[in-house]
């Protein structure tokens, strides 16, 4: 029997890309799954599949009385919601990250106050330092460390709210005993994610027929990209297993280029890419990044079940399923900057 079988749980930010995905996965195992969400960037469709058996909130969790609202009765919370997008939205709207602060402590006040158990966090690779970033290296989860002078250098506004958020939500179980645990996301991919974010954006270029293919950077910077629902069991199983807010990382431990993936990209297309031009005059943050994944794997027993090319043939496939080609075409431009 699942243990998750009647409980009341809650996600934050249940209506975004990986959120929905959770939300689907929790309702498969028999939660009560209620979504908080505020709809800047998920949407309804991203739970058609399963609205009819879950509680639908739409509301902005920095206002008190609904993040009340929303925690009110809930036994677990997975705290999602943030303001986000892909590099180019981190890089030009800092202020816009920065109130993920305040956002995280009051959803965190609003769980104590409402005597829910146990919270886990959706952290991010950008909790990471950047220095260490421009060469080959898995991260571990000790290099960020809050107990040591100079143990802390985030990636961007966004990465400082992340390691922000970690800390508050240690300080909640210091306080007030709830269980808490804190998945460090890296460079998740999948069906519902928007165009902002690298994967999809080159598939969308792709399937637009972009002329010449424009890369940023020059296409030998490297992620670990990781498939959605490999994510989403690393948050369940990180909720079950951590409550003492121990952070673990999610990804896989293979450095992938952008090139890479544009060359299989084009394959699942089954099209030509023709020429391509490099952007080096854009922001592609760190020059590699990709996980150590030996802690998930000693208390998690999670490792990635997906590979890049599974992964991607599902996402091309979910994007020329639901996206028209001649809208994308005609609205490439506003889909790859707008959230």
């Amino acid at each position: 029997m699942s243990e998750w079988r009647d409980e009341r749980v809650l996600v934050t930010g249940g209506a975004s890309f990986i959120g929905s995905h959770l939300v689907e996965d929790l309702v498969e195992l028999g939660a009560r799954v209620r979504v908080a969400d505020d709809f800047s960037s998920g949407t309804q469709s991203n739970l058609a599949g399963v609205a009819d058996r879950i509680e639908i909130l739409d509301g902005n969790l920095k206002d008190t009385a609904f993040a009340d609202r929303a925690t009110d009765g809930m036994d677990t919370v997975f705290h999602l919601a943030a303001d986000h997008g892909g590099r180019g939205y981190i890089s030009n709207y800092p202020a816009n990250c920065a109130t993920n602060m305040a956002l995280d402590n009051i959803v965190y006040e609003s769980a104590a106050e409402n005597g829910v158990e146990r919270i886990t966090f959706a952290s991010s690779a950008c909790a990471y330092p950047t220095d260490i970033q421009q060469e080959k290296r898995r991260l571990g989860e000790d290099i960020v460390s809050f107990d040591e002078r100079g143990g802390a250098y985030a990636d961007e506004v966004y990465g400082w709210a992340k390691l922000m958020g970690e800390r508050s939500l240690q300080a909640y179980h210091e306080q007030y005993g709830i269980d808490t645990s804190v998945v460090r996301i890296f460079t998740a991919y999948g069906p519902r994610e928007n165009e902002t974010h690298a994967i999809i954006a080159l598939i969308a270029k792709a399937y637009a027929g972009q002329d010449p293919f424009r890369i940023w950077g020059d296409g030998e910077q490297t992620r670990n990209f990781t498939y959605v629902k490999d994510i989403t069991r690393a948050l369940r199983l990180a909720a079950e297993n951590i409550t003492d807010g121990t952070p673990v990382n999610a990804g896989i431990s293979r450095y992938i280029s952008i090139n890479e993936v544009v060359e299989r990209i084009f394959e699942s297309l089954g099209e030509d890419p023709g020429r391509f031009e490099y952007m080096t005059d854009k922001p592609v943050g760190v020059r590699h990044r990709a996980a150590d994944t030996t802690r998930a794997a000693e208390l998690l027993g999670w490792e990635p079940e997906y590979t890049l090319e599974e992964g991607l043939e599902s996402t091309v496939e979910w994007y020329t399923d639901n996206k028209d080609r001649a809208d994308v075409r005609s609205n490439l431009e506003t889909l790859l900057h707008e959230r």
